[in-house]
């Protein structure tokens, strides 16, 4: 392990962590499996890390693409003005310098923004779209006022002490009783957040609204949420089930925010019986 310096940020690497620069923006990753690629993409105050029980499990039947956004993990931060549609022409830089031309894509919260972005600018590169615990848009799923209170609040809490940022944002990432493991897990990744990047995607979250173009989406598309989201709540996984065609909803019992950790065997099978049913076809 060695100790790298990102604007003020420090943080240990893992050595098993791949490597690229795109768009002159250091990016880390990991590549793991064989078969169809399968690529996911985290939250805000994550990193790839999140994804270790998909990572391990779905490895088996997809090669799995997991990347630290710019701003995120053991990537560097991009510039100020780094917008939704700015990280999307990034993913896109980041796969065709990993080899990757088409995918099922998964994003969990900011990720699923995220995924939607990449879908409307780069449909030729999706083969599904697996949609977790994620919105319209804080704007388009939520209201102009809670979008505009959360966005005061993370941009105030981008810098408090990393003991107090984790306090107040963890429990909220879960059910009222999520495995300890898990809750441990997600407060040492959440911990290593980077001020920037965190307001970034915040901001990218807050101002978005993908009602309209929703029904645009023609591509397999399932959605996976926890009946006990906080952050999301269960009706705006309705919402975007009426918008997207022939999207499927999968509501899993008693998990919040972060299904995938909370529920991952449950999530896994979810995940891989969609996707190897589209890649068999």
């Amino acid at each position: 392990m060695v100790s790298l310096q990102l604007k003020g940020f420090t943080q240990e690497l893992d050595n098993s962590m791949r490597r690229t620069n795109v768009k002159g923006i250091p990016i880390a990753f990991q590549k793991v499996g064989a078969g169809t690629p399968l690529v996911l993409l985290h939250g805000f105050t994550q990193d790839s890390r999140i994804w270790k029980l998909q990572i391990e499990n779905l490895s088996k039947n997809f090669t799995v693409v997991a990347w630290d956004a710019p701003g995120a993990g053991q990537s560097a931060d991009p510039s100020e003005s780094f917008g939704i549609g700015e990280y999307a022409d990034c993913l896109k830089a980041f796969l065709d310098s990993v080899g990757v031309k088409k995918a099922h894509m998964l994003g969990l919260s900011w990720g699923g923004l995220l995924a939607q972005e990449f879908f409307f600018r780069y449909p030729t590169y999706v083969i599904s779209l697996a949609l977790a615990d994620t919105y319209a848009g804080w704007t388009g799923s939520l209201s102009d006022s809670i979008a505009r209170a959360r966005l005061a609040s993370c941009i105030k809490d981008s810098s408090l002490p990393p003991s107090e940022f984790v306090s107040k944002y963890l429990s909220g990432m879960f059910s009222d009783s999520p495995p300890q493991d898990a809750k441990k897990d997600l407060a040492k990744i959440m911990f290593d957040t980077h001020p920037l990047g965190f307001r970034l995607m915040a901001t990218a979250l807050a101002i978005a609204d993908t009602r309209r173009l929703l029904p645009t989406i023609n591509v397999p598309t399932i959605l996976i949420w926890g009946d006990a989201d906080k952050r999301s709540p269960i009706n705006v996984a309705h919402q975007l089930h009426s918008l997207i065609p022939n999207s499927k909803l999968v509501i899993i019992s008693n998990a919040g925010h972060v299904s995938n950790m909370e529920k991952s065997e449950e999530f896994n099978k979810i995940v891989r019986e969609f996707c190897m049913k589209i890649s068999s076809k």
